[in-house]
């Protein structure tokens, strides 16, 4: 059984708050594309409440997410919030009424859209807010300075404790660390698509997190064969390897997998606890090389 004191990979220090390493992402828990509220949202509320119980402490969430769905959720749900809780937001995409997510990233924008967060969440400081740069494709090349100092200045006014950046190059990382320093990268990761294998590593010398999205996105018929016989040897999902891979690749990795379901939520938190030996992360390893 899964209690606070078993989640599995242990603590990370972000910024000055000790997180765990297995953390849920909010995303799932809007409506259908990301866009309105949930069919069921007894059973959202059940969910946030089940992650606390189980001791998780780092949640990732958007008010671009419904928009604000997520968020109002998480205040339903857990407001006032234990002292042990960490919510991180992003910031610069909004919603369109065909469910796109457009750029906002002018210093008015950022601006606007930490208020909402501050709001949605009811809280006067938020904790962590990433930098979203890039767009639905991936990251794209081109400066972060000006969105970035947007958000130093409001950290700076007492808005945010902590910054980080999310969907951006390995460049775009040192142009924002040159600036001010950061806590955490978000970006696209897993066994399929190792790009940023290096910058893993390099974070993680300097003691900054790496919070990995979409643990199976990406993956082909033949990768997905490859990582089904690991499961299936495992007597394990697919799901349940693919995140134990992630928690085993290095120590600054943080999960934020996300589900509206209780019972999924248990299930990828145990299964993040899977223990894969050299020869399984060997076969594993093949998949992105």
């Amino acid at each position: 059984m899964i209690t606070p004191s078993t989640l599995p990979g242990g603590t990370w220090m972000l910024g000055d708050s000790t997180v765990t390493r297995f953390g849920y992402g909010a995303m799932q828990l809007a409506g259908p594309w990301v866009i309105g509220p949930p069919a069921d949202r007894d059973g959202a509320l059940a969910v946030l409440r089940e992650a606390v119980s189980l001791g998780i402490t780092h949640i990732d969430t958007s008010d671009a997410y419904g928009p604000r769905i997520t968020n109002e959720l998480i205040r339903e749900a857990l407001h006032p919030y234990p002292s042990s809780l960490f919510i991180a937001t992003k910031v610069g995409a909004t919603r369109d009424a065909q469910g796109g997510w457009p750029v906002a990233r002018r210093p008015e924008d950022l601006r606007k859209q930490v208020h909402e967060n501050l709001d949605s969440l009811g809280v006067q400081t938020l904790d962590l807010v990433n930098m979203r740069m890039g767009d639905a494709q991936g990251p794209q090349p081109g400066s972060i300075t000006e969105a970035f100092e947007t958000l130093v200045d409001l950290q700076r006014e007492g808005l945010i404790r902590h910054i980080g950046v999310s969907n951006v190059t390995a460049e775009q990382v040192v142009e924002a660390r040159g600036i001010a320093p950061i806590v955490c990268v978000q970006n696209m990761y897993n066994l399929a698509h190792r790009h940023d294998d290096d910058l893993v590593d390099q974070l993680a010398a300097d003691g900054i997190a790496y919070v990995p999205f979409f643990p199976l996105g990406g993956f082909t018929p033949l990768q997905s064969q490859a990582l089904s016989q690991v499961a299936s040897r495992l007597e394990a999902t697919p799901m349940s390897v693919a995140l134990a891979w992630l928690m085993r690749r290095s120590p600054n990795i943080l999960l934020i997998p996300g589900t509206s379901s209780t019972a999924h939520l248990r299930e990828n938190t145990a299964g993040a606890g899977l223990s894969l030996s050299d020869e399984d992360v060997a076969e594993l390893d093949s998949i992105g090389h």
